[in-house]
């Protein structure tokens, strides 16, 4: 593939999608309890067969890198940073060869700086868990090229409305957005029951907002602190599980949200949204 040749309007328009990657390399383990994954893994095997068209490369948006500049991993075949701690040995010999495309990147950074969002290539960087785990499931062969994005050190919900914006016409050149986060993450309330009505009432917020009118969605999302329990679902300081929800709305544009799933996970309510 030649990555520098994305032109507009040559392809089908590809959606965007805030999806949850589980906890750590949950779904490439067999000692956790029956069934805690499955439906998730399900949704993400089954989001391909959703797209128009294959996708000519993916941007995906992880919570697990923050910089203090948007940036892009520039790396012809990035390697996989294993961070995630305590599991079993197997996980940390997990593989996911997709090759980057530095042209993309070097065209998402060009468009960034356009827009007035400051950005740079990280030629040394490679994927997290927050890419290689969800994309083994949504493209297991591999073989769709992969650009990830950071977010940015202070997680301004403005400021990645903004970055999501100045990308929205990739969307029209055959690439698919993804962020990659989960919809409620306070560590200490998986498993506590106690946040089952919490995080449905969040979750309740959180979908309205998403399925709001454009302009109104992302004033709801860039004042997302003052929804219900916002920060028991999300505490100071850990809302970078969110935050990529806010880069795909921007990068959304005029395409409306609606959620296409949700289950209860560990006593949570958890869900995905799709743009388009």
């Amino acid at each position: 593939m030649n990555d520098m040749a994305f032109t507009a309007g040559e392809h089908e328009r590809m959606p965007a999608f805030y999806i949850p990657h589980g906890a750590g390399p949950c779904f490439f383990m067999d000692w956790q309890p029956a069934g805690t994954w499955d439906r998730m893994a399900g949704f993400l095997k089954g989001l391909a067969d959703t797209l128009p068209a294959r996708p000519r490369a993916v941007v995906l948006i992880s919570a697990h890198w923050l910089e203090p500049q948007f940036s892009v991993t520039g790396r012809a075949q990035p390697p996989l940073i294993y961070d995630y701690y305590g599991f079993p040995p197997h996980t940390y010999q997990l593989s996911y060869p997709a090759p980057g495309a530095p042209g993309l990147a070097s065209m998402i950074a060009q468009r960034l700086e356009r827009h007035g969002v400051d950005a740079k290539v990280d030629h040394e960087r490679g994927f997290d868990h927050g890419v290689f785990i969800p994309l083994k499931l949504v493209f297991p062969d591999a073989d769709v090229p992969v650009v990830q994005l950071s977010l940015r050190h202070g997680l301004d919900p403005a400021a990645h409305l903004a970055a999501g914006r100045a990308l929205t016409a990739l969307r029209d050149e055959g690439v698919l957005i993804l962020g990659s986060g989960m919809s409620f993450h306070n560590m200490r309330g998986y498993g506590d029951p106690r946040y089952t009505p919490v995080s449905a009432e969040f979750d309740r917020w959180l979908t309205q907002a998403v399925e709001s009118e454009p302009a109104q969605r992302d004033a709801l999302l860039q004042a997302w602190t003052q929804a219900p329990h916002a920060r028991d679902c999300h505490p100071v300081g850990g809302e970078e599980h969110l935050i990529p929800l806010m880069a795909v709305a921007g990068a959304a544009g005029d395409s409306r949200g609606r959620k296409v799933y949700s289950e209860q996970v560990m006593e949570t309510t958890i869900s995905a949204y799709r743009f388009g």
